[in-house]
């Protein structure tokens, strides 16, 4: 069962998981292009507020996402600026982890990491959508595909663009709900 305090990895692990697994395709062979990409989309699937903002700027009708209060409201939950936007600093901790348990291929095209699943964390990620708990991150990570599949620097501008208030933060410092 999925703990709810966001403070703890394995949430982070299993969203991560789930995020990458639906931008792998079908068959798996797709990869995230980068960590400016993986912190965006991870943004977005963090906070559904601003999820739901994106999905309105990006002409969806109905871009209600269900999430619960706990999602809306979770301190642990906070990313903060940095210079290409939202960021934790977690990120190359948990891609460590997860390759280190055989989850993820993380590689490299020019100065662009790669970020996919292995058949094991393809696996992983399956079982996760079935349980109750990942049920709305399973359903955000399909709308992030849907309507946000975009290269890193057009979803970097199209971050900023919608939510300006990003911008004026001080690098560091934390993004509310």
């Amino acid at each position: 069962m999925v703990n709810y305090l966001e403070g703890d990895d394995a949430l982070h692990l299993g969203r991560l998981l789930v995020l990458i697994d639906t931008f792998g395709g079908r068959n798996g062979e797709k990869q995230i292009e980068g960590l400016t990409k993986l912190a965006k989309l991870d943004f977005l699937l963090r906070y559904p507020d601003y999820l739901e903002r994106a999905l309105l700027a990006r002409d969806v009708l109905d871009p209600s996402i269900g999430a619960h209060d706990f999602e809306r409201h979770s301190i642990e939950a906070r990313m903060v600026r940095f210079k290409y936007g939202p960021w934790d600093h977690r990120y190359r901790r948990f891609l460590n982890t997860l390759a280190g348990r055989g989850l993820v291929a993380v590689g490299a095209s020019g100065r662009t990491i790669m970020i996919g699943l292995t058949e094991r964390g393809r696996r992983a990620a399956s079982s996760l959508r079935e349980e109750p708990e990942y049920a709305a991150i399973a359903q955000r990570a399909i709308l992030l595909k849907r309507h946000l599949d975009l290269s890193a620097s057009t979803l970097m501008e199209f971050v900023y663009k919608t939510f300006p208030e990003l911008a004026s933060l001080r690098m560091g410092e934390t993004i509310e709900q």
